[in-house]
């Protein structure tokens, strides 16, 4: 069954002097302001689309790469992934770099770094970016 989620931006101004507030309608769980320096500068609590495209990568990456776990039979205890998005301004996304740390009872580090592979290629939202470059730093602790 498929499934959409909805979000939707209300921006106010120019580009540069503007700025806008991101509303998560699917969940409800909020509304966050949203600008050009924000993405840019220093994020000054302000979000940013890379930001939201990050929390998306690492929450997606981290269900695929459990369901690969899982049905390898070494399902984690645990896994910690960061997303790095980055934006350049005049070229747009370049990369989003995984950094995962996993526990994970009964597999070596190689075949962690094998399985974290899988997932960063197979993860959903890792296949929408297939238009930048993604890499992964894997590590079994």
């Amino acid at each position: 069954m498929a499934a959409t989620r909805t979000a939707h931006n209300v921006w106010e101004g120019d580009l540069l002097k503007g700025s806008g507030t991101v509303t998560l309608d699917s969940s409800g769980i909020g509304s966050y302001p949203v600008s050009w320096p924000a993405r840019t500068e220093e994020p000054n609590g302000v979000t940013s689309p890379e930001e939201l495209i990050a929390a998306a990568h690492s929450s997606c990456y981290n269900m695929a790469f459990s369901n690969i776990l899982a049905k390898n039979d070494t399902p984690p205890t645990r896994l910690d992934t960061k997303a790095e998005v980055t934006f350049v301004p005049g070229k747009g996304i370049t990369g989003s770099h995984l950094t995962v740390r996993g526990e994970v009872p009964g597999l070596d580090a190689e075949q962690f770094q094998a399985l974290a592979e899988d997932a960063k290629k197979n993860c959903p939202v890792s296949q929408a970016l297939t238009g930048t470059t993604i890499t992964l730093d894997a590590e079994l602790v």
